[in-house]
């Protein structure tokens, strides 16, 4: 399709190749799209309408929410619980899924999202975002249970973000490949501004904490020790590293010009009786996805994250996403460092 073209004319004429299609999807889209729109507005107007700083509540992740955390979740939630296109729906910001109110009709889809990742980030007017995954409910399901959505990555019908920062922008996948749309103002439309987005499979940046080098696993040092080598180490060419705390920003920038961002399993993560930072189900899934479809990889280091039968649903896995080749090379450091912890 050609720029100019909106993203609900885009998601119409690409359903228009799936037989039987009924238009759910597209008007569950739409009503996603709206919520995004309302919490781009929250984000823009944050410091002038006192909704800035904290909430003094935790979520269930036991993380100090951020006021506009709890309004971008109610957003989300008004958005989607009426629609009909929603067999139930759940947060990171909420302990169990959401079932839809009886006076509602009950839809074939289950919504997971992060109503704005990155939010310790907003106080400094720093890009956050909303991620969000869609499933299929299981046949037959009105009162979808905990298990119902505990599906792999790989059963996603399409995972997208929106990121607000100078522009509004929303990438979405449906197992397509990958469009970016960003928001027109004038009309209040998502207008398509990059088509076909990939990622290069080599890359010259990295994006990890460094503050946590003194507890990363030997093939995480391994990676990042050669990296900042430089053309003078065994890569033979120099890197530069990025951190924003953001995902959406992080994985924004390796969309639009290449990169490896980690947040890797380790020791203090650990010592926390944690599988890792980030949660599968409302940011390594529908990220994972998104980076696979734009020709990338995603992993945890030792096994691809969209192949991970979920236990729980706020369950937390290492993340390694990003260029492929360099995704590559630390499942591959991953593989040795076990193998010879295997024979010691």
């Amino acid at each position: 399709m050609e720029h100019g073209t909106t993203l609900t004319q885009f998601i119409i004429e690409e359903q228009r190749q799936v037989p039987g299609a009924t238009g759910d999807f597209t008007s569950l889209l739409n009503d996603t799209l709206t919520a995004c729109k309302k919490i781009a507005c929250a984000v823009n107007r944050g410091g002038l309408i006192g909704i800035l700083g904290s909430a003094d509540t935790e979520n269930v992740q036991g993380e100090t929410q951020k006021k506009l955390d709890v309004i971008s979740n109610d957003v989300m939630v008004d958005a989607l619980e009426w629609t009909g296109h929603l067999a139930g729906m759940a947060s990171e910001e909420m302990d169990d899924p959401l079932p839809i109110p009886a006076e509602y009709p009950k839809g074939k889809y289950l919504m997971l999202f992060d109503p704005l990742d990155g939010s310790s980030n907003i106080d400094v007017n720093v890009s956050v975002g909303t991620i969000f995954s869609i499933l299929r409910a299981p046949e037959g399901c009105d009162n979808p249970t905990v298990e119902d959505f505990l599906q792999p990555g790989t059963q996603q019908v399409c995972a997208g973000y929106a990121i607000y920062g100078p522009a509004t922008m929303l990438v979405l996948t449906t197992g397509h490949g990958v469009n970016g749309f960003t928001l027109d103002r004038s009309i209040g439309e998502f207008i398509l501004s990059h088509p076909n987005m990939t990622i290069p499979e080599e890359t010259g940046e990295f994006a990890i904490n460094m503050s946590n080098q003194r507890f990363w696993e030997a093939p995480v040092k391994r990676y990042v020790d050669e990296c900042i080598a430089g053309s003078e180490g065994p890569r033979g060419r120099d890197f530069n590293m990025r951190w924003i705390a953001s995902m959406v920003a992080e994985v924004h920038r390796i969309l639009t010009r290449g990169g490896v961002f980690m947040y890797p399993i380790d020791e203090k993560i650990k010592a926390k009786g944690q599988d890792g930072k980030l949660r599968l189900m409302y940011e390594a899934n529908p990220m994972g996805f998104i980076v696979e479809q734009a020709g990338g990889a995603a992993s945890t280091g030792r096994e691809r994250i969209m192949e991970i039968q979920p236990n729980g649903l706020h369950q937390r896995v290492p993340v390694v996403l990003g260029s492929k080749n360099e995704v590559e090379r630390v499942v591959e450091y991953h593989r040795e460092a076990d193998g010879k912890q295997a024979v010691a």
